[in-house]
């Protein structure tokens, strides 16, 4: 049955694939816009289906910050529908004259943007991926195949319907934005070892477990991180109130999310300046401290810290700090343990940034702002698939422009090869 049904929904894709990459970029905006409109007027099937996750979901015991990516309310649906029409309005990513250049036999050669194919997009508890993820592969013109996380079916479900209603008033083949109909894990096993004829590349979004299965069964290009240990370095030149601000946000804003700080570096110099500021405002926060020895030293009442301890995505509100005698060890210590996510350097000396943007190996690079601006939408993308840390094809947020490839255009007047 799983195979019947996951070759209907590789055919169905490459077959509104092709369709979708003739498509003007009025038309794919305005099935974004129709989507948009199609979200708010059915937001009270919206809330009505993510009532029933959550409930699940508290039964199941998820965690608080799981609960919190799989709830839906009135500002995070208009969220989506804002999403929706951020991205209708951006430019085109295709067909893009992405270089051109005249050889001196006379030929022409342009580089241009072309879509990816079809996209395999697999995430878990947060509903919205479901409309971030097709808006962008319909600006790009890939056809998506969605398989979200048994915890958020039912929402996940309302928002596709919503999604196929604005594909269909705008005249775009429905089947261009499809989502697995089932729960079953099979589905997946599937979905990545069994599609290599429909589906391009795969893209994961969610836990650890998530993405090391899908990078380690795929047949097929992935594009993903494996977690998020994300860095705030506070240099010795750091602003003691910026640093605690920063801090705060970066970690407890959303603690959920694969941007949120996991570990705090400290320069040894300013120590006893700014960790009792930082900590005071973490502890009134709720957040748990697990510190090196310099750092217990200071606050009895944080836990010491292991050497796992700096290397846990912790989605929680749990953080690690440590104390380092200078930028050097700094930088060494987010190699060691870091997952080449997001890191921050809180400084006023904008030497020391340089030399941490230089050296640091990492898809984004803050200098004195919260890592939690590591998201597509902040970066002007409309939204974002996810935070990709890989080398090859996309590195940080994936857009829609991150989800097109090329090919070469070659125009002559008769040359020949000698």
């Amino acid at each position: 049955m799983i195979e019947k049904t996951m070759q209907t929904i590789g055919m169905n894709a490459r077959r509104a694939s092709a369709a979708l990459n003739l498509s003007s970029g009025d038309t794919r905006n305005a099935a974004l816009l129709a989507a948009a409109a199609a979200i708010r007027k059915h937001s009270n099937k919206i809330l009505a289906a993510n009532a029933i996750d959550m409930a699940a979901g508290k039964e199941r015991g998820l965690s608080g910050a799981m609960l919190d990516r799989l709830l839906l309310d009135a500002d995070r649906i208009e969220a989506m529908s804002k999403g929706l029409e951020t991205v209708a309005v951006m430019h085109d990513p295709l067909g893009r004259v992405l270089d051109e250049w005249d050889r001196p036999n006379g030929l022409n050669i342009k580089r241009v943007s072309v879509p990816l194919g079809v996209i395999g997009i697999i995430y878990e508890s947060r509903p919205n991926v479901t409309a971030d993820a097709a808006a962008l592969c319909l600006k790009s013109g890939n056809a998506a195949i969605l398989r979200g996380g048994s915890e958020s079916f039912n929402s996940s479900q309302a928002i596709y319907q919503c999604l196929r209603e604005g594909m269909t008033t705008a005249g775009i083949d429905p089947d261009a934005v499809q989502m697995v109909p089932t729960t079953d894990r099979a589905a997946v096993g599937y979905m990545l070892s069994s599609m290599g004829e429909w589906i391009d590349v795969v893209v994961p979004r969610g836990g650890k477990s998530l993405i090391k299965r899908v990078q380690d069964e795929a047949r097929v290009p992935v594009i993903g991180h494996l977690e998020g240990i994300c860095h705030v370095y506070l240099h010795h030149a750091a602003d003691t109130d910026m640093a605690r601000d920063i801090v705060l946000n970066a970690k407890m804003r959303r603690t959920g999310i694969c941007g949120s700080a996991e570990t705090v570096l400290i320069d040894r110099a300013a120590l006893e300046r700014l960790l009792p500021v930082v900590a005071s405002a973490l502890t009134d926060a709720g957040c748990e401290i697990r510190g090196d020895d310099a750092v217990c030293a200071l606050l009895p009442a944080a836990v010491e810290a292991t050497e796992e301890d700096w290397s846990t995505e912790y989605l929680d509100a749990i953080i690690s700090i440590r104390a380092v005698d200078d930028i050097e060890q700094a930088i060494r210590h987010i190699a060691n343990f870091g997952s080449g996510h997001t890191e921050c350097i809180v400084t006023a000396d904008d030497a020391a940034a340089e030399r941490f943007f230089r050296d640091v190996d990492s898809a984004i690079l803050l200098q004195n702002a919260s890592t939690q601006f590591a998201d597509g939408g902040e970066f002007g993308m409309g939204a974002e698939i996810g935070i990709a840390t890989g080398r090859v094809h996309a590195r940080g947020p994936v857009g829609a422009d991150q989800l097109t490839s090329y090919k070469y255009v070659v125009r002559g007047s008769g040359q020949v090869r000698p």
